[in-house]
């Protein structure tokens, strides 16, 4: 049998940029071990397989994978993914076209809006389908700061301190002094459980105010203990979990509050997230992710 699959680069606007995609199409069929085995050949970040959704009204049902498991929910794969279904619905011939495309994935429904231009990168924004809340305690400033190969007090800015937060998927945040040392980080596998204790706190996201846009709020880089992927180009999810960061040491007026994310540029994937945050009564009450999304190539699975 054949399958389709398409490969994109998300929270970019440029090929070979952001951070890279696999979208299998035609995925009804395919048990989960087969799905696992194919993530693992694309060898990506993550891996999307499209599924008919449970409700007919929904455009899809997604499962995405990691080269060794499944994950209930993540960004780059909710952007490109919608992207990706618009464009296979309505083409890119049209001058622009605005698109609701609905998901169903393992943390609940997401409803995502498009926007296609012809000639252009898509974009797509999607509701965060759950709001950030601290998660399970980290180790000592100073365990932290040996694990990542930095001074400790080159750990923190403002009153900005090591928190840990999850939307969804567990993360640990270490702001850092400026853009120099976040540079410097190279985390040492062997201190990871000392600094960061859980195991859910595999992926650790470490951040500084300084930016290299304008435009652009925070930088970071995130770093994963496992074996497939130990730095990610961007990272939506996190992204969603840093919105409790930021209520929490930034404390934003009530209202509605955009941010653009900068990552990946010390990897030459130079991406860009854009977080919206509304907060009513000094407490978040919804957030959403967006980002552009740019196809760059097509083929076949002969299986």
């Amino acid at each position: 049998m054949k399958r389709r699959y398409a490969l994109l680069d998300v929270f970019t606007n440029t090929p070979l940029q952001g951070n890279q995609l696999a979208v299998v199409l035609d995925s009804e069929d395919l048990g989960d071990q087969q799905m696992q085995a194919i993530a693992k050949e694309f060898n990506l970040s993550e891996t999307v397989f499209v599924l008919p959704p449970a409700n007919p009204a929904h455009s899809a049902k997604l499962r995405i994978f990691t080269p060794f498991g499944e994950l209930p929910f993540a960004g780059h794969p909710t952007v490109g993914t919608a992207v990706l279904l618009a464009t296979e619905r309505f083409g890119t011939d049209a001058p622009e076209q605005d698109a609701v495309v609905v998901l169903e994935e393992e943390i609940g429904l997401l409803r995502c809006g498009v926007v296609l231009k012809q000639g252009a990168a898509g974009f797509a924004e999607f509701d965060v389908p759950k709001l950030p809340a601290p998660s399970l305690p980290i180790g000592e400033t100073d365990l932290i700061a040996s694990c990542l190969g930095i001074d400790t007090t080159e750990i923190g800015f403002e009153n900005h301190r090591p928190s840990t937060m999850s939307a969804g998927v567990h993360y640990a945040f270490v702001p850092v002094r400026d853009l120099a040392v976040l540079s410097t980080v190279k985390p040492n596998r062997a201190l990871w459980k000392d600094a960061f204790g859980s195991p859910d706190h595999n992926a650790i996201y470490v951040y500084c105010r300084e930016t290299q846009g304008a435009d652009s709020s925070f930088q970071a880089r995130m770093f994963i203990n496992d074996t497939s992927v130990w730095e990610d180009a961007a990272t939506g999810s996190a992204v969603a979990a840093f919105g409790g960061v930021i209520q929490a040491f930034d404390e934003p007026l009530d209202g509605t509050h955009q941010l653009t994310v900068e990552q990946g540029f010390f990897m030459n994937r130079p991406s860009h997230i854009d977080l919206e945050i509304d907060v009513e009564n000094g407490q978040i009450r919804a957030q959403r992710i967006g980002g552009q999304a740019v196809l760059t190539g097509r083929g076949e699975l002969f299986f």
